[in-house]
């Protein structure tokens, strides 16, 4: 069975070899080495190729004749093909000799060829370089003209476009190498000129914020007049914006980056815009260029710092700046040159400044702006440069202001410069009244013709019928300082009102700006200077009624201030939130102070006149008549108040009654003389009197009294003015009577004859007339008649003084 087997595979084996290519029968072969059967099956091999032999055998012989007769004829054909190659040899020998002519020929004509071919790639390759090489001459002649942002476009196609076609030249790399070199030399010379543009709007930012300002005037001069005329569909579209913050649009940046361009060009001119007065086109080409060559960003930079850096320059202000109006304009139009440029550049270029940044200078430039009018205005004394100040402050910003920019600050600083000019105001007016006052002559204005009366209730509003129906010439009640003080606040209520126009207020505003400043002017100006005129030394009583006078006639003419005020604002006096005006006060309080002048003068005149008193207090005769001292005194009361005839009689409630004054001036010259009188008496210094000293005294008393009951002013009821001196004249009805037995009975009591005795004041009389008789160097004395009883009398007197004593302790206790 393992022999079949083997014989089998052996068989399998023969019949892949011969049917298997011979590269592919290694691995066959391998099988049979692998196995124990190698010679059986060499032998078997061997068998097999016996067997194909004789198959190729048996085959060889079956085709022998054909064989035999294909090589007959191939013999035949080895003697044709002689001949053949024969005739072809002589064939090429004839072609070869006639040939080399053409050969020649062909050798020339090939060279002509490759000349010709040459020639064609030469002038290809020409054809490729002259663009570059003329490209490359136009850039070297854009740079020499200083075209520089057409060189840099044309030194990027260049680079781009042109090189990478030659690039395997040498000159071309020659070019390559000088293109990062002739970018930096563009970068720096479009920075140099940008420097110089810098430069030059450092130097022309005064002109072209004065253009601007200018401009804005105009514009505003025209919105005007549209505005009158716009029922009529004349007005034109308003180039400035009210309130430029709610929009964030600078109307004025887009028409001419600013600068106004006045609409009706057959009435004016157009005006100059910011690119007439600056030549912008450096900035434009160094933006391009460094965008191009990106470094945008570093230009960004750089143009923001330096504008930054010229910036602080610009708000930086004179040190004599507050001298003149000029040096506020200068420093003014600089800042608006700065400003309106720097518009211009937002808005002709895309990125070099932004919003941003434009406010951030902004809010740099309004604080130290206002920092600098702040500190420069303090130092104005003038209301002229204060009021020039303002309307340039307010064409400052109103011209800001049609740029987009927010001058809220500035309106709210004119606020404060306001309160300022009022102080200035004050400090001027101060001067004008006090000028007014010192130079009045205090004394009723008279008229001679109806024309000179007319102009002067026409400058203070004066009614009154009974001087009116008085014949030519006659006076006014007032003397000349209340038509002129009258005047004067009124020309202080228009400098007042010039200030406050521009500022857009509304009529309620001004009108209590106003109203304040005139209050200050009443209530603190005039008022000071109306009472330093009243204390002053020196003077009179007559120029102390004229100045009661003159207030009253001003106060009457508070009414009229206040309608002048209404007239000229529009506001009604009634309106919510209204002030007053403080006149009344004003006048009540000077006039007061006046009438107190007037009762300290009096007092200071009796004291001088009693300084001339001279009592012998030791006289035993007196006389019938009353001293010279208090004669003359009398008589110059009674020529003091003649003059308070002079005050008006008006019925308005809030000034005094006529001869209100002169009463109260009188009645306080009595009582002060009547207690001068009874201190001079008492005076402790006054050691005895005797009773002939106290009868003297008593007729000067007298006399005080015959003054009083004679009615030196009107108006006095019964004895009121006696009863000045009441308290002296008992005291002296008690020593002269000697009534101590009446004065001790009824002490105490409402109906006691000697009520106003004081019982101190009595004790200090009478023991002064007890020192005169217990003096032994007298020999007649009050009491000789009574020398017989003058233990007696001494007794009583000191009976009297210890009862005396018995009241003021118990009166103390």
């Amino acid at each position: 069975m393992a022999e079949l087997e083997t014989a089998a595979e052996h068989e399998r084996i023969l019949r892949e070899i011969e049917s298997t290519e011979t590269a592919c029968i290694g691995p066959t072969l391998r099988s049979v080495y692998d196995g124990e059967e190698h010679g059986h099956f060499m032998d078997k091999l061997e068998l097999r190729i016996k067997n194909h032999d004789r198959e190729i055998e048996k085959m060889c012989n079956f085709h022998y004749q054909g064989f035999v007769d294909s090589i007959t004829e191939l013999l035949k054909v080895r003697g044709e093909a002689e001949k053949l190659k024969n005739q072809s040899t002589d064939t090429n020998r004839r072609l070869q000799l006639e040939g080399a002519e053409l050969i020649s020929s062909m050798k020339e004509l090939q060279q002509c060829r490759i000349q010709q071919r040459n020639i064609a790639t030469t002038v290809d390759k020409l054809n490729m370089c002259l663009p570059v090489l003329e490209m490359y001459s136009k850039l070297h002649a854009q740079m020499k003209s200083k075209r520089h942002y057409p060189a840099l476009k044309t030194l990027e196609q260049l680079e781009h476009s042109f090189l990478p076609q030659v690039s395997h030249y040498r000159f071309c790399q020659v070019m390559v190498d000088n293109i990062p070199k002739l970018r930096e030399e563009i970068k720096d010379v479009s920075m140099s000129d940008l420097k110089d543009f810098l430069e030059s709007i450092r130097k022309h930012s005064e002109r072209i914020g004065e253009t601007a300002m200018k401009q804005a005037q105009q514009q505003r001069t025209l919105d005007n007049i549209l505005s009158v005329q716009g029922k009529r569909g004349l007005a034109k579209r308003p180039r400035k914006c009210p309130s430029p913050e709610l929009n964030g649009t600078s109307p004025m940046s887009e028409q001419d980056s600013g600068i106004l361009d006045v609409e009706d060009e057959e009435e004016e001119e157009e005006a100059p815009g910011t690119q007439d007065l600056v030549d912008f086109s450096p900035v434009y080409r160094c933006l391009h260029i460094y965008t191009v060559l990106g470094s945008r960003e570093t230009f960004e930079n750089y143009y923001r710092k330096q504008r930054r850096k010229q910036a602080r320059l610009v708000l930086q202000p004179p040190s004599n700046m507050h001298e003149t109006l000029d040096g506020y304009r200068k420093y003014f139009h600089q800042i608006i040159g700065f400003f309106v440029v720097e518009d211009h550049i937002l808005h002709t270029t895309l990125g070099l400044v932004n919003r941003a940044y434009i406010d951030e200078l902004w809010d740099l430039a309004l604080s130290k702006t206002m920092a600098a009018l702040r500190t420069h205005s303090s130092y104005c004394s003038d209301p002229n440069l204060v009021l020039d100040l303002k309307n340039l402050i307010v064409h400052f910003a109103d011209t800001l202001q049609g740029y987009g920019f927010p001058v809220n600050q500035l309106f709210d600083m004119l606020l404060e410069i306001r309160d300022q000019y009022s102080e200035i105001l004050l400090k001027k007016w101060a001067l004008l009244f006090r000028n007014i006052l010192d130079t009045d002559n205090y004394s009723p204005i008279p008229v001679t013709d109806e024309e000179t009366y007319r102009k002067l209730v026409g400058q203070f509003p004066f009614q009154d019928s009974e001087v009116e129906k008085q014949q030519f010439p006659k006076k006014f009640p007032f003397s000349e300082f209340v038509p002129k003080v009258y005047c004067q606040i009124k020309e202080f209520i228009y400098a007042c009102l010039k200030f406050s126009e521009d500022l857009h207020l509304s009529s309620t505003e001004v009108d209590d700006m106003i109203r304040k400043s005139t209050n200050l002017l009443l209530t603190r100006t005039l008022s000071n200077c109306l009472q330093n005129v009243i204390k002053r030394k020196n003077v009179g009583l007559t120029e102390l009624v004229q100045i009661i006078i003159n207030t009253t006639h001003l106060e009457v003419s508070c009414k009229y201030l206040e309608e002048f005020i209404t007239n000229i604002t529009g506001v009604l006096p009634d309106t919510v939130h209204t002030s007053k005006l403080y006149g009344l006060t004003t006048f009540k309080d000077a006039r007061q102070a006046a009438e107190e002048e007037i009762y300290t003068n009096l007092n200071q005149k009796i004291d001088q006149f009693l300084q001339l008193a001279d009592y012998d207090w030791l006289v035993s005769d007196p006389s019938t008549q009353a001293s010279d001292y208090l004669v003359d005194l009398v008589a110059f009361l009674n020529s003091t108040f003649a003059v308070f005839t002079h005050l008006p009689a008006t019925s308005d409630t809030h000034s005094r009654m006529p001869g209100k004054v002169a009463q109260t001036a009188c009645m306080s010259a009595c009582k002060h003389l009547s207690t001068s009188l009874t201190q001079l008496l008492l005076e402790a210094e006054v050691k005895q009197i005797t009773m002939g000293a106290l009868q003297q005294f008593n007729q000067d008393v007298k006399e005080c009294e015959r003054f009083a009951r004679s009615g030196p002013v009107p108006g006095f009821q019964g004895d009121t003015l006696q009863l000045a001196f009441i308290d002296l004249r008992q005291l002296l009805d008690l020593f002269i009577k000697w009534d101590w037995s009446t004065y001790l009975a009824d002490y105490g009591q409402p109906t006691c004859k000697y009520l106003r005795v004081n019982p101190t004041t009595a004790l200090i009389l009478l023991e002064k007339i007890y020192r005169v008789m217990k003096d032994p160097s007298r020999k007649n004395n009050v009491f000789a008649q009574f020398r017989k009883n003058e233990r007696d009398k001494q007794k009583l007197i000191e009976t009297v003084a210890k009862q005396l004593r018995s009241l003021i302790n118990s009166h103390h206790s």
